[in-house]
């Protein structure tokens, strides 16, 4: 019996010997493909391949196990203290690019979240929205630039219809005859037109919008 287990054995040994040039571990970062994550008590499942497609970012360096060691819950997802609410939008990213939003989700708790995993270019797809926002909603209201223009009679019909995108007629106001062709008194005006300076945050002053400029070159031919 002594010598057939140690047949056995040495069976088992050559087994097992072949069965590891076979599972010969896989390099370093490439392990399971797919990763669990718990956020704040979600779970998300997504890839490696995802995770690193922002190679600076936390979430990275976390799947490629490098000196980050994060506890894991008893079915092996990494725990991340987070609220898994804005982590949708942070995963659809890595995923695909874009930033989806649910319109009642506060950019800002994305942004939070997107700096905590260091995805930059996402923090830079929000700070440029968040911006966008201030500026319609600080934009200053309009100023009134004044200009007073002369014209004899004839010319003011001419004035009139030539007048620049942007500016209002305002006023005319009768200066009467200055001087004299031959006989013929020519009547002297002063013409009023005013357009609106729109003046944006940075304090560069911008073009009003098309709509306003169509509003002010109707009124205008009225």
């Amino acid at each position: 019996g002594m010598r057939m287990r140690m047949e056995g054995g040495e069976e088992m040994q050559g087994a097992v010997g072949l069965r590891c040039t076979w599972d010969i571990p896989p390099p370093a970062g490439t392990q399971a493909k797919w990763v669990r994550l718990n956020v704040g008590g979600t779970v998300f499942l997504t890839t490696r391949q995802t995770l690193c497609r922002e190679q600076k970012s936390f979430l990275c360096r976390l799947c490629q196990g490098e000196e980050l060691q994060s506890d894991r819950d008893e079915t092996g997802a990494y725990l991340i203290d987070r609220d898994p609410t804005y982590f949708g939008p942070i995963l659809n990213f890595l995923r695909h690019g874009k930033l989806v939003l649910d319109k009642d989700m506060a950019e800002e708790g994305v942004l939070e979240e997107a700096e905590f995993y260091n995805i930059g270019p996402l923090i830079r797809i929000i700070k440029d929205r968040l911006e966008e926002k201030d500026y319609t909603v600080t934009q200053v209201p309009p100023k009134h630039v004044y200009r007073v223009l002369q014209c004899q009679e004839e010319e003011l019909t001419q004035m009139v219809s030539t007048m620049s995108d942007g500016w209002r007629f305002e006023q005319l106001v009768n200066i009467g005859s200055s001087y004299n062709y031959g006989n013929e008194d020519q009547t002297e005006f002063l013409c009023v037109v005013s357009k609106e300076l729109y003046n944006s945050p940075s304090g560069l002053s911008s073009e009003p919008s098309h709509k306003a400029k169509v509003r002010s070159t109707l009124l205008w031919r009225c």
